[in-house]
């Protein structure tokens, strides 16, 4: 069993029967009354974020999460298929499972499948990726790294960012898949 002592962010834990990932807690010992722990917690079946308060040293059930390393295939419509690199077995998972991220991913690129239970919850990218630039405006005379300025580019996964005025197409750029910011040239 875990307690609230033991909370840590990114944790997953078992609640009334649904599991959680510990976004963030917080621990609160008013003057008066018992100590409890405020928490934000993401549903992994669906997503959603609730604000729960439990007594300290309250108990739950840990989950078992792992992380596996697959290889995304292609997208059979409203599914992912991806196959994993150890047993070459192939599963296909859900744009509520994969989310946002398969935006910065590529065909035959890896990733790691977060497992809640043997069951897979989430992908994990690398913070940046290096992807190509497939079309952009062409750069004017004059347009120079201290120049300034910028101008949507459409990368080879098909999203648009914004890119330098330097930028042309065919060249490879890295992107922060954090917050879809252009890094530098790759």
């Amino acid at each position: 069993m875990i307690s609230t002592a033991q909370f840590k962010n990114g944790t997953h834990i078992e609640v009334d029967g649904k599991i959680y990932r510990i976004m963030e807690f917080q621990h609160v010992k008013p003057g008066k009354g018992g100590a409890f722990v405020r928490s934000k917690l993401r549903r992994v079946e669906d997503g959603s974020v609730i604000d729960k308060t439990f007594r300290a040293g309250e108990k739950f059930r840990p989950v078992r999460t792992e992380t596996r390393k697959m290889q995304y295939l292609y997208d059979s419509g409203d599914a992912k298929v991806f196959m994993d690199t150890s047993s070459y077995d192939q599963i296909e998972l859900g744009a509520d499972v994969t989310g946002e991220e398969m935006q910065w991913v590529r065909p035959n690129d890896e990733v790691e499948v977060l497992l809640v239970d043997e069951q897979p919850a989430g992908i994990q990218i690398p913070s940046a990726v290096d992807l190509e630039v497939t079309e952009t405006q062409p750069g004017l005379k004059g347009d120079t790294a201290s120049g300034g300025g910028t101008k949507p580019a459409t990368l080879e996964t098909g999203v648009t960012i914004e890119v330098p005025l330097f930028i042309d197409e065919g060249e490879r750029v890295r992107v922060d898949t954090r917050s879809g910011a252009y890094v530098s040239r790759a």
